[in-house]
């Protein structure tokens, strides 16, 4: 059964809007930007960590990043962002281009070790913000990069 041609056009306009929003988001994650990062989140984002709790809101969410941005340098390549058709939820593959800065708590010494590693992130979109982010990457793998 076919969509309408109004229901596609609109299908089509949440796929290129969200899709948009993912993009904006990495782009200014890899520009270092929090501030423009967090202009793409709802005030109440549950950001969903790799092996870690959920942190609720935007200021748990700008605590994270400068945590994150004194313990590690990162970019990310290889961008592949999936969008539904109704742009409620997106899906990002890339790949993780890390120096390893200063010792996180419970983590091997740093020493400025580098690291490549696949990842990913998964989105729920509301009213034009991301609602949800979880990001996803293999601990071990890191792990044995940084300690090799």
């Amino acid at each position: 059964m076919a969509l309408p041609v109004g229901a596609l056009a609109f299908y089509r306009q949440g796929m290129s809007d969200t899709h948009a929003l993912i993009t904006r988001y990495y782009a200014a994650f890899n520009a270092g930007d929090i501030d423009a990062m967090i202009a793409c989140l709802s005030p109440d984002v549950a950001h969903h960590v790799n092996e870690g709790q959920v942190r609720r809101g935007t200021i748990a969410f700008r605590a994270f990043c400068d945590h994150m941005a004194r313990c590690y340098a990162e970019r990310l390549d290889d961008m592949v962002i999936m969008t539904t058709p109704d742009g409620t939820r997106a899906a990002a593959e890339f790949t993780v281009h890390g120096t390893y800065l200063a010792t996180d708590k419970g983590l091997p010494p740093a020493h400025g070790q580098t690291y490549t590693l696949p990842a990913g992130g998964f989105f729920t979109i509301r009213d034009g913000q991301i609602s949800r982010i979880v990001t996803y990457y293999n601990l071990a793998d890191w792990m044995a990069q940084v300690s090799a």
